[in-house]
């Protein structure tokens, strides 16, 4: 496999967690939490100034809190290094006061917060997390460690990470000590073993009631994780407070989108306001696609065949500007709304389609091309269909004689050229 193939794969899978995952708000993820007794900082999530305060009011009273933390509900980490887009204020920030919790509410909500992780764009705020202060005074100091699970790809088993170095800065930590995180894997047709959990709170340095209370926490976390099929559940920090309590101060979460169907529940809680636009749309037709920042349109069918075009337009002079796989039964409207999407991002200087006819036959995709271009019209770009196995030589004929400014290859290398040639 040659270096391109290796780069686009990793990206493949990287980038696509954010089409095959669901993400949830902390907000969410605290609240499934709670239903496996895993105990988490409490809290209210609120859309307006006026909620705020009255969840300030509702966490003094429950909880003694003479602080509350307001918390920005956005699908990025980094939140408490980010800053709100004109405004001096932070994603995260810690309220003294009924007046300082509206005040940072209002500058919060309705705003743009940027992190390392939004990137310059950043992500709007419609809500934002109340939560009960977790520093309260006591005789014990309080520390804060790091902890996830996640499935290794290498391993094919389950890890618990974690460190005893949490909070804003383990990406810090990860980069610049590694030997501070520990690893813990489980067999996922097996459960977390009573010695796994214990050997974490004893690596974490954790002693006497809070040493129990560890591995209470991370025996529910794990049953957790393995029954809301999440793709990966991250605590940071987790907190030991003063009492010696065991809490999720902060949660990511995301569920395996092809589990969705046993926990509809979950499912009601996505916000497609998160999500890329072009991804929602186009996974309302069924299609897997990805965004990427290149100048060449593909369309493909198969994984497989996605990573090999990708690797094609890279050594033709071009760059992938999305993964878009229709799938095995390619037709007029899908290939159509795979038109649509692709025309959407204003880098596309051509468009690539590559479909190996086993399943589909070619004519048919071709003719589908063909529809949906006339559908379409006023399509200013090159295209180029390159079709492969059943009935290709029909399809290329169709092609050719549709009149229509559409440029047909049958062997991998005419198409090559043809992209060459286009972004040239």
């Amino acid at each position: 496999m040659n270096i391109f193939s290796r780069q686009y794969r990793s990206l493949f899978f990287i980038s696509s967690q954010k089409f095959f995952d669901m993400n949830l708000h902390e907000y969410q993820a605290k609240e499934l939490l709670k239903k496996y007794n895993v105990p988490v900082q409490e809290g209210i999530a609120c859309g307006t100034v006026k909620e705020a305060e009255e969840a300030y009011r509702q966490i003094h009273t429950q909880y003694g809190s003479k602080f509350a933390v307001v918390k920005a509900q956005i699908h990025a980490g980094g939140r408490g290094k980010g800053s709100i887009v004109g405004k001096e204020q932070r994603g995260v920030a810690v309220g003294k006061s009924s007046e300082d919790v509206q005040t940072i509410a209002g500058n919060i909500l309705g705003g743009t917060l940027v992190t390392l992780q939004t990137g310059p764009e950043g992500k709007l705020v419609s809500k934002v997390l109340v939560a009960q202060d977790v520093y309260y005074e006591g005789q014990s100091p309080v520390k804060e460690f790091y902890l996830s699970i996640l499935l290794d790809r290498t391993s094919c088993k389950n890890v618990i990470m974690y460190s005893t170095e949490g909070g804003m800065n383990i990406e810090d930590v990860a980069h610049n000590t590694p030997e501070k995180i520990f690893k813990e894997y489980v067999h996922p047709s097996g459960k977390l073993q009573g010695f796994q959990a214990r050997k974490v709170a004893f690596n974490l340095g954790l002693s006497g009631e809070a040493f129990k209370n560890c591995v209470k926490f991370v025996t529910n976390l794990y049953n957790a994780y393995v029954e809301l099929d999440c793709g990966m559940l991250e605590i940071n920090p987790l907190f030991k407070t003063s009492d010696d309590k065991i809490i999720a101060v902060d949660c990511k979460m995301n569920v395996d989108d092809n589990a969705l169907m046993r926990h509809a529940d979950i499912a009601a809680l996505r916000d497609v306001t998160e999500e890329d636009p072009t991804e929602v749309e186009a996974g309302k037709h069924n299609l897997n696609f990805v965004k990427l920042d290149g100048n060449v349109g593909c369309m493909v069918n198969g994984a497989g065949l996605a990573m090999a075009t990708m690797d094609m337009i890279k050594l033709s002079g071009g760059d992938p500007a999305n993964f878009l796989d229709v799938g095995g039964s390619a037709n007029a409207q899908t290939v159509e709304a795979g038109f649509r999407i692709i025309l959407k991002d204003p880098k596309v200087k051509a468009i690539l389609i590559n479909i190996f006819g086993g399943i589909v036959r070619c004519d048919r995709v071709a003719q589908g091309v063909i529809d949906a271009y006339k559908s379409i019209g006023n399509i200013d770009i090159p295209i180029i269909v390159r079709l492969q196995g059943t009935n290709a030589d029909v399809a290329k004929k169709l092609i050719d004689e549709s009149g229509l400014k559409v440029q047909s290859a049958i062997l991998l290398s005419e198409a090559a050229a043809l992209v060459n040639k286009a972004v040239a």
